[in-house]
């Protein structure tokens, strides 16, 4: 390794918006640089919902041929993106456009893994908490959609394919999909008794591997070199946005908060106790070998879909920062929901479904939406600080300390009711911590960086520094 500062480019994609990153990295440098951004969400095709994964390739594009023009030495490239969703693809062509997590369908596939495994033995296989939207779920569901395919690539694998024309299952998504054992290889045992066709799996690579170069038709299209390599990052956006937050210490937990909020700790081994299962705890795999050790919470979706409703019923375009500073201004008492009722899951009226829930708890109903807001907010700090103590306990880990990066680290509402709630300090961000985390393993596979994951860190808590919020004794 040399202090030569060098760039490489994060694809990140989000359940609600993506960006191309550009990182610049030397062993006393962490910048990044946007590219572009671009909007993400669900599309309805036949009363169904999918993701435009055409749509979105050529936002990506977009984004690396800017890159090309900013960077014409680029080392690397690295793509991340949300779980459990895949494309099919039949001689290289993709079938369809993938379906979101959120569609319907994924209710008959429960019903048919869990009628064939029944979930203690599952999560005795596969350590992962019961998501219904789950990669086994969602394959149980499409049936005979998978007779028509000879491969199943998840998203992030899925566009590295298309860059370099390989075929691989990066290892911290696939752990995912429910069909990993907790020593992360693929469970051969278990796809045959779902009734799988093993040969749809890719082989897995690990976080450093190389995927490939860049396709010819690629280079040209984005001006970039056809030597450029597709490097494998912790692909999940989650395990890149771990590696991106800056925990100096090994009692720290982990917000990190966007459409979900994943609430956890970072792990040497799984946790698969019996208690661990009930609590719907799980374990993921991480860089490194590590295990992200996490709870999901429905996480800003509750207020992102509460503020499109209100824009519906109104017609106008809501402030949203100035919306959260009237929440916070609220200072008589709101009601607080179970933030992971399912109900909370689909799309649509978000508002009409939290008053169902508070109307069932015999709770008032909050009457203006500053209130409505204060009471998600609310309902979200609860939950994540019920996750950070059920994760510490089930782990025998005291915490000092809780991480919030992503998105939820601007939302200062938020970040203080967490720590008033959870009675601990919050450091908050970096916003930007799943593209940090992304930029950070390429670095370190090209030779820029080097060290374990401490080290990474160390880097980050120098080149960004966290908000710090302290509990308040009284509120």
């Amino acid at each position: 390794m040399s202090d030569t500062v060098g760039t490489v480019a994060a694809v990140d994609l989000g359940a609600t918006s993506g960006r191309v990153m550009l990182g610049h990295v030397g062993p006393n440098e962490l910048r990044l640089e946007p590219m572009t951004r671009f909007p993400n969400g669900p599309v309805e095709i036949d009363g169904e919902l999918h993701w435009n994964i055409t749509g979105l390739y050529e936002s990506v594009l977009a984004g690396l041929t800017e890159a090309a023009r900013r960077a014409p030495n680029l080392a690397s490239i690295g793509i991340d993106s949300w779980a459990v969703d895949y494309g099919l693809l039949s001689g290289g062509r993709l079938l369809a456009e993938p379906f979101h997590y959120r569609d319907g369908r994924t209710a008959r596939g429960v019903e048919a893994v869990h009628a064939a495994v029944p979930f203690s033995e599952l999560y005795a296989e596969n350590g992962l908490q019961f998501l219904p939207f789950n990669t086994l779920y969602q394959f149980a569901a499409d049936g005979d959609r998978l007779n028509d395919a000879d491969t199943a690539l998840l998203i992030p694998d899925l566009f590295a394919h298309w860059l370099t024309g390989a075929r691989v299952s990066e290892s911290t998504n696939a752990s995912t999909t429910g069909l990993l054992r907790v020593d992360g290889d693929w469970n051969d045992a278990l796809i045959r008794r779902l009734g799988l066709n093993r040969s749809l799996l890719a082989p897995l690579v690990q976080p450093g591997e190389t995927i490939g170069t860049l396709l010819p038709q690629v280079a040209e299209q984005t001006g970039l070199s056809s030597s450029v390599p597709v490097t494998a990052v912790g692909s999940h956006d989650t395990a890149s946005a771990v590696v991106g937050i800056p925990m100096t210490t090994g009692d720290a937990a982990y917000i990190s908060c966007g459409t979900w909020g994943l609430v956890g700790l970072e792990l040497d081994a799984p946790v698969l106790t019996e208690a661990s299962r009930e609590a719907n705890f799980t374990n993921e795999g991480g860089v490194d070998g590590r295990v992200r050790f996490l709870h999901n919470v429905m996480g800003l979706w509750l207020l992102s879909e509460s503020v499109r409703t209100w824009e519906r019923e109104s017609g106008t375009a809501i402030d949203l920062p100035a919306l959260l500073g009237e929440a916070a201004a609220v200072s008589s008492p709101v009601p607080v929901f179970d933030a992971n009722d399912p109900r909370l899951m689909p799309p649509g009226d978000m508002p009409a479904r939290i008053a169902e829930l508070l109307r069932e708890t015999g709770q008032p109903v909050p009457q203006s939406r500053a209130e409505f807001t204060r009471s998600i907010i609310e309902s979200l700090a609860d939950a994540f600080a019920r996750a950070v103590e059920t994760a510490s306990r089930l782990a025998g880990t005291n915490v000092s300390v809780i991480h919030i990066v992503g998105g939820g680290s601007l939302n200062t509402l938020l970040c203080r009711l967490t720590a008033d709630r959870a009675g601990l300090p919050v450091l908050a961000g970096p916003v930007e911590a799943t593209a940090i985390g992304n930029v950070l393993v390429q670095a370190r596979a090209v030779g820029l960086l080097e060290g374990d994951l401490e080290s990474l860190r160390a880097l980050i808590a120098t080149s960004f520094e966290p908000r710090r919020f302290e509990p308040r004794a009284s509120r």
